[in-house]
């Protein structure tokens, strides 16, 4: 049986990230759909990725992808993928316009995806369209039906389906993903499904989001708690993808050939290195896997994590109806990812006030978006409504 978390205990592991500045009434972070604080132990593992440059040097990187390799496993355990299925990049938007790059554009000039993804991919496929390549935008909302119009969109002549498995505005899950992917599969059109608002929050598993054909990207700053510069690419095995995109990491076979412009590129072997970047940055998956391995050891299973985070946004949404607030998140657990958004034309003003006392949240248009954390204690949801009803009274 699953132990549940006790936020009042694990706040004493985030002393750097819960102490409010100098001059601040308080400090409430309730932006953990975002940016999540990372526990301290994460500065040790940034010291670790220090130390082994300064011993090591050049030869560090033999104990960097030892790293990388232990964070494979991690991940891959709980989506249900192979480890030596995972790309890393610094951001998913890497990831996923290096997955573009590998589509064949120019007989399949066909992409589908909704009105509700995050600004990087539908900033990218808005470039994408003025080029050429026909973009069919689904509505998002109902989102009860979104994975059969999503199918339904998919013809002979389409590329992929890139949607994500929770909305980043309202915090709701889509359900009906391996309908979708069933769909492009008969059509011979990949699926990626952005999990980022999964990851680490909302259990899910490569089932779950499509079957094992199915392309996943996700990364660590939201609810994970790794920081900046740690995302992961699932690649299906066997896919012969060869990235346009492309970085020297994807084709170490390569480097100790003389340079030859008159032969094909080569990739390696595997379909995840193929979809490799060039030089990193190590310290961000030092820190990754110093985080992972507090995660384990607080306990914090895909099982533990969900059942904190229902309990938590469960209260924050009595609270905003008690208070005849209109919530723009599933009120049902099933339908209801990491965070509650509430529909107010005035968020972006809320959030400004939020932050004088000391309450830290984000909005998008015209939804206050609320989002709890491990660390997050009953009585800062609370004071946090509080405020919020506060300065929409006045």
């Amino acid at each position: 049986m699953t132990s549940p978390l006790d936020p009042r205990a694990l706040r004493a592991h985030y002393t750097q990230f819960l102490s409010a500045p100098p001059g601040a009434p308080r400090r409430v972070l309730l932006t953990g759909h975002s940016h999540q604080a990372w526990p301290d132990v994460a500065r040790a593992g940034q010291d670790a990725a220090f130390v082994d440059a300064a011993t090591h040097v050049d030869d560090k990187w033999a104990r960097v992808f030892a790293v990388q390799d232990e964070l494979r496993a991690y991940v891959a355990e709980r989506i249900g993928g192979r480890a030596d299925e995972l790309a890393f990049a610094s951001s998913t938007h890497e990831l996923v316009t290096r997955f573009l790059s590998a589509l064949d554009l120019r007989r399949r000039p066909h992409l589908v995806t909704t009105t509700g993804e995050f600004h990087s991919m539908h900033r990218q496929l808005r470039r994408l369209g003025e080029e050429g390549v026909e973009v069919t935008w689904v509505a998002a909302h109902p989102a009860d039906t979104l994975a059969e119009r999503l199918a339904a969109a998919v013809r002979d002549t389409t590329a992929a389906v890139l949607v994500s498995s929770v909305l980043f505005e309202t915090s709701t899950i889509v359900a009906g993903l391996d309908g979708v992917a069933a769909r492009a599969r008969a059509r011979g059109a990949r699926v990626l499904v952005d999990a980022y608002h999964a990851w680490h929050v909302v259990p899910f598993s490569l089932d779950d989001v499509g079957g094992d054909d199915v392309f996943v990207v996700a990364g660590g700053y939201k609810y994970a708690q790794w920081g900046e510069g740690t995302c992961f690419l699932r690649v299906p095995s066997g896919t012969g993808l060869r990235p346009v995109y492309t970085g020297w990491f994807a084709g170490f076979a390569e480097l100790e050939a003389h340079h030859d412009h008159t032969r094909p590129v080569g990739y390696a072997a595997d379909g995840a290195t193929a979809f490799a970047g060039s030089t990193f940055d190590p310290a961000s998956f030092y820190r990754a896997v110093a985080v992972t391995r507090f995660a384990r050891a607080q306990g914090m299973s895909p099982a533990a994590l969900r059942a904190l985070s229902l309990r938590q946004t469960s209260r924050l949404i009595d609270h905003a109806r008690a208070l005849g607030l209109a919530v723009a998140t599933p009120v049902d657990a099933e339908q209801r990812g990491g965070f509650v958004a509430l529909a107010t034309p005035r968020a972006a003003e809320l959030v400004t006030a939020l932050r004088r006392d000391g309450i830290y949240a984000d909005a998008r248009g015209d939804r206050l978006r609320l989002g709890p954390a491990p660390y997050v204690a009953d009585d800062e949801l609370d004071a946090a409504m509080d405020a919020v009803a506060t300065t929409i009274r006045a």
